[in-house]
């Protein structure tokens, strides 16, 4: 699950499905002191550091608390198994976002796969923070199951078999740099052919809500219960959102 806010620019920790207009993304787009490109596996390094620390502040700016086996989940997978759908920004010579891609979520495992085998090889259970996460994600099934309530899943419709992930800090946003990130993955994703794109936030991320419309995308389908998250003692639920290409 993702969603954020950073300013009317693109959210913190957003998954996004996303296609746009064609643009070149083989080489770097620069503006001013920013540069948007390509991943190269010497970035790897700096992107577990930054992505540990994009969604501060944000509704889903962490989930469980550890953010290795959170990136494990939500950033490591790209870099391994589809580089070439990974774009940086940098900021004034910094890494200060990212967007991961993947032109068909059937090339990756699936998101629960991913969590699994992160639950698994961290033994979050065995950690105060995480554990008490999934026990409080566990009751909120419970009582959605009792009341015949969806809870939060993941989007498989042939339609829109694409996928991103996407994180700015601080000091990209404002910047014009979401959106150019959106557009080398619009790119990628018209040579890839895909005919169309969803993305998952969440309701209470009204500034993601906002930013994704202004985008094209439309709401779809229910906004259920997203188990175990909480902001500000607040029960969040997820927005899907989709976009034909």
């Amino acid at each position: 699950m993702s969603g954020g806010g950073c300013g009317g620019e693109v959210p913190a920790r957003a998954r996004v499905h996303y296609c746009v207009r064609h643009t070149q993304f083989m080489e770097g787009v620069g503006m001013g002191g920013t540069v948007v490109r390509a991943f190269t596996e010497a970035d790897r390094a700096g992107l577990r550091e930054l992505f540990a620390r994009v969604g501060e502040g944000s509704p889903s700016g962490e989930l469980w608390g550890h953010p290795e086996s959170e990136a494990a989940v939500y950033l490591t997978p790209y870099m391994d198994l589809e580089p070439e759908s990974l774009f940086v920004a940098e900021v004034d010579g910094a890494l200060a976002g990212y967007l991961t891609g993947c032109v068909d979520g059937a090339r990756l495992p699936s998101e629960s796969e991913r969590m699994d085998r992160a639950i698994r090889e961290h033994r979050l259970v065995l950690r105060p923070r995480p554990a008490a996460f999934f026990a409080r994600a566990l009751a909120d099934q419970v009582g959605a199951a009792l009341l015949r309530r969806p809870t939060a899943g993941e989007v498989t419709d042939p339609r829109w078999p694409a996928h991103l992930h996407i994180n700015l800090a601080p000091a990209a946003r404002g910047r014009g740099v979401g959106a150019a990130l959106m557009e080398l993955w619009s790119a990628r994703l018209r040579e890839a052919g895909a005919p169309g794109c969803h993305l998952q936030t969440l309701v209470e991320n009204t500034g993601a809500v906002r930013f994704f419309t202004r985008m094209g995308f439309t709401p779809h389908g229910p906004t259920p219960l997203v188990p175990g998250i909480r902001h500000r003692g607040r029960r969040l639920h997820q927005q899907t959102m989709v976009r034909a290409c």
